[in-house]
């Protein structure tokens, strides 16, 4: 089988941050890496899980609502995916997650989606785990720029 673009980044020269992973068509794909990938730290499910339930709703609730596709975990759990349309530039996806973090950082209330029926893993959430994470990459991205392409990491 061929290699897939995203297994041909070098993933010990990723820093945390936002990058643009691809871009098929309209539609852009932003890696969010929230910890150093292979750096032994790794987020823990509880927290990612309650992250993407959090980052999922901001973002769908926001102005750009029509121009989010999804928001989903990595695997690896060094971060998550964020993929728009084209019709939002990088500086505005830089912000709206700059905006989003910062609205986990402070986030207190019931989580939402968090109900059995509404969610397959209803008991396995983590607030203050979500709210430490997005405090850190507030931090990172302040001043972050455009996202650069991931593969100007290409191994």
């Amino acid at each position: 089988m061929k290699t897939i673009a995203s297994f041909t980044v070098d993933h010990d020269k990723l820093e945390k941050g936002m990058y643009i992973s691809r871009v098929d068509g309209d539609v852009i794909t932003y890696d969010i890496r929230m910890v150093k990938p292979n750096g032994g730290v790794y987020l823990p499910n509880p927290a990612m899980h309650t992250f993407e339930h959090l980052f999922a709703t901001y973002v769908r609730n926001s102005a750009y609502s029509d121009q989010i596709i999804y928001v989903g975990p990595m695997g690896c759990r060094t971060g998550f995916y964020f993929l728009t349309r084209d019709a939002m530039s990088g500086e505005q996806a830089i912000d709206l997650v700059r905006e989003c973090f910062a609205f986990i950082a402070e986030f207190e209330g019931k989580i939402p989606g968090s109900e059995r029926k509404e969610c397959g893993n209803y008991l396995e959430h983590d607030l203050p785990g979500a709210k430490a994470t997005a405090a850190d990459m507030c931090k990172v991205l302040e001043h972050w720029t455009v996202p650069m392409l991931q593969y100007d990491y290409q191994a």
